[in-house]
């Protein structure tokens, strides 16, 4: 459900919330009844209280997610800094959005206390959003602090290594299965060289039993294994998205990459690995080695994490080359986290202007469609009702997204799977939220970016200060090459197989479901049974 620490991003403050509003959010599914005939949206089983303002003070914003905000946290007892994410009910808009809430909690109870992965403090529950108070991570992502240091060897990336899948290890014996690990998803406790990495996210991870299958398209692009596309996995795709995050370390770019989303499913599925560009051929064949049987298509063959612990590579940890793999490395390496928060800011834009209010005559249309008013849709009157409201989808496409967005998998879409449903339509088919984010980086509204809005709207990112790094993006996001970039430009950047962020449940659902059926079509991908769950 988004970065739980993240680095600041402000430092305005938060002060003490004295007087909370009511909860406007009154959507049924998941709601537990109050007295008084009122619905009141319960997320947490058991949460530490109701009032975080008790003990503890908010202070200045470190990050935005898709539902909601990450602030300092000092605990008025002690004087704990801690970090606070406060999620808004009013963005749980289905009953998938308060599950992974609920569940992400679950799950961070249950792991043990763990040196690499960030501890639950407490968690709140008020009429108006879920609080999570866990550590403070504020030493900065992963790829940040590698691109800092002087000399970046296969020795260092062999530690990053080693301390992600003794995470997945950890995980995987306590029955969760992450299916979200991406090196963004890992922050450092704080600013000393001996930091420990920790990861910090569990929003899309699930607790698994042996032999269980998933059916569920979740994760980031990049870092999908193969079943995951073909919808029939189990917990080896961790170990997988382990194996992409070393390809990265050890060459600066990703092992399966192309412009477009489908582009990435054809390379991931064909899972050609290159070792010929540089810096590989001065790379140990130990590391190559541990590669290639991390990113084994086969799941049976691919290795566990703890094989991969026992591999020859990290058994050796200390005689691995400490030789420096280059600054073709390091500036791919800056490019990459540079672009990513580029993009991550416009994402952050966009999500701002998505208003609840964005949502009202969705009930209505809903209604309109419901022609038998049973409270829920079948394909036919989805189908009509789409046309009805101008969206001209092929007819292959509108059952893709029936069966995505059929959560509860009855056939039929309630009000809550329709929502959800609306919401992306509406990001797909309307430009709208590109224009404003746009216009945030275009401050002279020329109607164009030029190098210095770009440095401008980066200014706070401190390795973003290169001017290596701004030519770099400018390079490849001007496509004309005439010097700044347009709003098709920057359109065509946001919309690109080049986008990093951490895609929501439902959006991969819908995505990636459409890219298998293609898939399919074109023979890229054998049919498996949808089983699991």
């Amino acid at each position: 459900m988004g970065n739980c620490c993240v680095k600041p991003h402000g430092a305005s403050d938060v002060r003490k919330k004295k007087n909370k509003k009511p909860n406007p959010f009154s959507i049924d599914y998941g709601a537990v009844h109050g007295s008084g005939g009122t619905n009141k949206l319960v997320v947490l089983k058991n949460p530490t209280g109701n009032d975080l303002y008790a003990r503890y003070e908010l202070g200045r914003e470190l990050g935005r997610g898709e539902f909601g905000l990450t602030y300092l946290c000092t605990d008025v007892e002690t004087g704990e800094k801690l970090a606070c994410k406060s999620i808004s009910k009013k963005k749980l808009r289905t009953a998938v959005d308060i599950e992974d809430v609920r569940r992400e909690v679950e799950i961070m109870k249950h792991m043990p206390k763990h040196p690499n992965i960030v501890s639950l403090k407490d968690t709140y529950e008020d009429d108006t959003a879920v609080h999570i108070v866990m550590e403070l991570c504020e030493g900065g992502e992963l790829f940040d602090r590698i691109v800092a240091r002087g000399h970046y060897t296969e020795r260092a990336a062999a530690y990053v290594l080693k301390t992600i899948v003794e995470v997945v290890q950890m995980c995987h014996q306590q029955g969760v299965m992450h299916r979200d690990l991406k090196p963004e998803n890992f922050l450092f406790a704080n600013k000393k060289e001996t930091s420990a990495l920790k990861a910090i996210d569990f929003g899309l991870s699930v607790f698994f039993k042996p032999g269980e299958r998933f059916n569920e398209i979740v994760g980031s692009p990049y870092y999908m294994a193969p079943e995951v596309l073909k919808r029939n996995y189990g917990p080896e795709v961790d170990v997988w998205s382990a194996g992409v995050i070393l390809y990265i370390l050890l060459c600066g770019v990703p092992p399966f990459w192309a412009e477009t989303e489908q582009g990435v499913a054809q390379a991931i599925i064909r899972s050609v690995i290159d070792f010929k560009r540089d810096p590989w051929p001065k790379v140990s064949d130990n590391a190559k080695d541990l590669v290639k049987k991390m990113l084994d298509p086969d799941p049976s063959k691919r290795l566990t994490a703890h094989q991969v612990l026992e591999h020859p590579w990290l058994q050796n940890i200390k005689k691995a080359p400490n030789v420096s793999l280059g600054e073709t490395v390091k500036a791919r390496l800056k490019q990459f986290s540079v672009m990513n928060k580029l993009k991550k800011r416009a994402l952050r834009v966009i999500a701002e202007h998505l208003s609840v209010e964005e949502v009202a005559g969705i009930k209505e249309a809903f209604d309109m469609m419901d022609s038998q008013k049973r409270g829920k849709l079948n394909l036919e009157e989805l189908k009509m009702g789409l046309q009805k409201l101008g969206h001209q989808i092929p007819e292959a496409d509108v059952n893709v997204l029936m069966e995505a967005a059929d959560v509860d998998g009855d056939g039929t879409l309630n009000y809550g799977e329709f929502l959800a449903l609306s919401v992306h339509l509406r990001k797909l088919a309307n430009d709208e939220h590109l224009h404003k984010a746009f216009a945030f980086f275009d401050k002279n509204g020329s109607g164009f970016i030029e190098i210095e809005e770009l440095r401008n709207a980066l200014n706070d990112e401190e390795e973003a200060n290169s001017e290596e790094v701004i030519n770099a993006i400018m390079q490849d996001v001007d496509t004309d090459k005439d010097g700044r970039i347009s709003y098709d430009e920057f359109a065509a950047m946001m919309k690109a197989g080049t986008d990093w962020r951490k895609a929501s449940r439902q959006y991969s659902r819908e995505r990636f479901s459409n890219l298998s059926l293609k898939l399919m079509r074109d023979g890229s991908l054998t049919t498996v049974p949808n089983e699991g769950r």
